[in-house]
């Protein structure tokens, strides 16, 4: 009985390799460390703030900006939940938000040059094993007993 792709042991090689590349990819965000930074809008109106004369503000200082929307919105819902405007600017102050948050991320890799190099190894080794189970052997087979046999070719 014939493996995956049509060889006998291509669904060893095809978990030998998925074991390989599942391990380089933990290892790559194991070495990955996330702190966060100035953010979109608060680094903006920071810097609008610096410009007119109110420098020397923290970098958490204009953070209190960015849920005035959100508070007006929830106030207004309370009030009388049938608003349009109420929700959407719900809507929006809930995307400032959000984009907010994921703007503040920064990632930094923190490792070797040699251990990423082993981590790209494994990952393509493990990708070379996964895709060659997956190759069909007997058409490949085929072609070259066809090119053997062919007195032309020669």
């Amino acid at each position: 009985m014939k493996g995956s792709g049509g060889t006998e042991g291509g669904v060893g090689q095809f978990f030998i390799g998925l074991v390989l590349a599942g391990l380089a990819i933990y290892l790559f965000f194991d070495s990955v460390r996330v702190t966060t930074g100035v953010g979109l809008v608060s680094g903006g109106v920071h810097a609008l703030m610096g410009r007119r004369g109110g420098g020397g503000m923290s970098e958490t200082t204009s953070m209190g900006i960015i849920f005035v929307p959100f508070v007006i919105a929830v106030i207004a819902l309370f009030y009388d939940a049938r608003k349009k405007w109420a929700w959407w600017l719900l809507y929006l102050g809930v995307g400032v938000i959000a984009v907010e948050i994921l703007s503040r991320i920064r990632f930094f890799m923190n490792t070797k040059l040699t251990h990423f190099l082993g981590m790209l190894v494994l990952f393509a080794a493990g990708v070379g094993l996964i895709l060659r189970s997956l190759h069909d052997e007997s058409t490949r087979t085929k072609e070259e007993s066809k090119d053997q046999s062919d007195p032309s070719n020669a």
